[in-house]
């Protein structure tokens, strides 16, 4: 059967990179054909250039056997060639419809926009594809699993039969993962063939039929999932052999470094997100939050690090009260924190490499001597990071605002690591990192925790709980229900308490 989607020797060079060399690749009816490789491997630039958004030096499209040249994102629809972005497209003061719509609006005579048929049409897509969107909801009301759904509606609505996704689940909870990937098998019965941009072999082994490897910009191959699995997967993606499961010896606990009390925050809507919270962590070890995102994690991280304030209870650090300092001070007493949101709350992305790995330390020797800054010293800084952290970059002065989302994240995780800390606050710390990027930072919180840091995991990846955790709280509707010994505790009980069942957890 002639392949839908076909990429013939695509090709494409940026000053000092070459992000795709030679890459050719075929997608079937009705598949899920995932594309697998590390942050910077040439996935997203790929389909970029199929959806308009680049324009390749070398190479082919053909969509069902006809040639396709591909200048706009809107030469892309046309041929029915959709793309839902990794950081969503959505105006969020705009309501379903209205976002789904522009740019392609309905109508009625005068010019008028005639949003009753659009979202009729929205609700006929979303029945189909058993989607649930309400299409007069305020975007910015939505979680983000609704808001990737406005965002395929969106495509279906312009007709795409060819769909994009470029790390769907990076921003997903558990639960919204297996939602999503419900949509996708409604999708490809119903017709539809999908790209899948990841770097989760889970999901590539449980939900694609054939998987294609992209390490430095070049194919490294295509394997049909009957018959591979995710340690060959992983070694091809990296060129090496990769330990999926982390190796680290028995907590060698110590005093107590964090020490929360009675906790009560606010969210931005001033309703309670986390009530009557208490918990503490040690020196040399790691307690690890468990939750579904949106259960008061954000909140609680946010007033723990200075960013919000709690209006009840108290927060100390190494017996200092810090429940309403600034973030300077909580910084400056040894606390470093990688945020959920790295392009909000992590990195000024205008801003080169190597001045954000000197955002908190900027004002300081050796950087600045009498304010001012010392930028040899600030150059051999980052690049020594880049080195050391695997960042992949033409160099340490491009803005960061060029580098894939998993660079961006070892920039942060270079920077808060590369000085003396107490305390560690992580946050969500691999989101949208790769397997080997993976491997490295869960190697270096262990590291941390070794030397004797207090490091308190927060992730929505239970199997990255498990992993790292010596204890696990878990979070549901703003309260810890327990705190579980991980040695003695299994994945079905976080489970349970995760989603508030505490009888049966115990």
């Amino acid at each position: 059967m002639e392949p839908v989607l076909e990429l013939r020797g695509i090709t494409k060079r940026f000053p000092g990179v070459l992000a795709n060399d030679h890459i050719s690749l075929d997608l079937k009816q009705g598949e899920i054909h995932a594309l697998l490789g590390e942050n910077g491997a040439g996935k997203t630039t790929l389909m970029n250039i199929l959806y308009g958004l680049y324009k390749p030096d070398e190479g082919e499209i053909f969509v069902r056997g006809k040639k396709l040249t591909v200048s706009t994102p809107n030469d892309a629809i046309t041929a029915g060639v959709g793309m839902v972005h990794q950081h969503f497209m959505l105006i969020p003061v705009f309501t379903v419809t209205e976002n789904v719509m522009l740019g392609d609006e309905y109508l009625k005579p005068g010019g008028f926009l005639d949003r009753k048929k659009a979202a009729a049409r929205i609700r006929e897509i979303s029945q189909t594809y058993n989607l649930q969107v309400d299409p007069d909801a305020y975007v910015k009301d939505l979680p983000v699993g609704i808001q990737q759904r406005v965002e395929i509606i969106k495509l279906l609505f312009r007709n795409a039969d060819i769909l994009i996704l470029d790390e769907p689940t990076a921003v997903l909870t558990p639960q919204e993962v297996d939602e999503l990937f419900k949509i996708m098998k409604t999708l490809v019965e119903q017709g539809k063939s999908i790209i899948l941009i990841t770097h989760k072999l889970r999901e590539v082994m449980e939900f694609a039929e054939r998987t294609t490897v992209i390490r430095g910009g070049r194919v490294i191959g295509t394997a049909r999932q009957s018959e591979t699995n995710q340690f060959e997967l992983a070694s091809m993606m990296v060129g090496r052999q990769i330990e999926l499961n982390i190796q680290k010896k028995d907590a060698e606990v110590k005093e107590v470094v964090l020490d929360v009390k009675k906790l009560k925050v606010l969210d931005t809507h001033h309703q309670v997100a986390v009530e009557n919270v208490s918990f503490e962590v040690r020196a040399g070890e790691v307690l690890g939050i468990a939750g579904v995102q949106g259960n008061g994690q954000t909140e609680l991280v946010r007033a723990l690090t200075g960013l919000d304030h709690a209006v009840e209870g108290k927060i100390h650090l190494l017996g200092k009260d810090i429940t309403h300092a600034p973030v300077k001070e909580i910084t400056e007493l040894g606390t470093a924190h990688i945020p959920e949101d790295r392009q909000k709350d992590g990195l000024v992305l205008a801003y080169s490499i190597e001045d954000n790995l000197i955002l908190n330390t900027w004002y300081k020797e050796p950087f600045a001597h009498n304010i001012v800054l010392q930028r040899k010293v600030i150059l051999d800084n980052a690049e020594k990071l880049v080195s050391n952290f695997d960042i992949r970059t033409p160099s340490a002065q491009t803005a960061t605002s060029n580098l894939s989302g998993g660079n961006q994240q070892k920039v942060i995780v270079a920077r808060e690591f590369s000085r003396p800390i107490k305390l560690l606050v992580a946050s969500q710390p691999t989101r949208g990192l790769d397997v080997g990027s993976i491997e490295y930072i869960h190697g270096r919180i262990i590291e941390k925790r070794d030397d004797g840091c207090a490091v308190l995991l927060v992730s929505t990846e239970l199997d990255e709980i498990m992993q790292l955790s010596d204890r696990i709280a878990v979070m549901y509707r703003g309260q810890i229900l327990a705190i579980v010994d991980a040695k003695t505790t299994s994945r079905e009980n976080v489970g349970l308490l995760m989603a508030g069942v505490v009888a049966e957890a115990h």
